[in-house]
């Protein structure tokens, strides 16, 4: 089982990772929508498309532009539709 951990709670736990440039894709409903917060920020991969980021909430602390997801990811990233990747201090085991 493969979970991300943020500000000492599990965030998302999933069997079902997709790993691409070593980050780990976790399915969109093994992510706990109650700490997921949108973002406006956006980037752009040459290869997988338009990023759009989530902020995370827990316990009040706000760790902003944590979580990302592709909504439409071009071909090439096609394994990656509907699931979300972590950074900025998420612990990934």
């Amino acid at each position: 089982m493969t979970t991300a951990t943020w500000n000492g709670t599990v965030i998302a736990e999933s069997d079902d990772i997709v790993t691409v440039e070593g980050n780990a894709y976790f399915p969109r409903d093994s992510v706990r929508a109650d700490v997921l917060r949108p973002s406006e920020k956006t980037s752009v991969c040459p290869w997988k498309g338009t990023a759009s980021y989530f902020s995370l909430e827990v316990d009040g602390a706000v760790n902003a532009d944590a979580a990302w997801t592709y909504p439409e990811p071009k071909e090439a990233a096609k394994e990656i539709t509907g699931r979300l990747a972590f950074w900025k201090g998420v612990e990934v085991r």
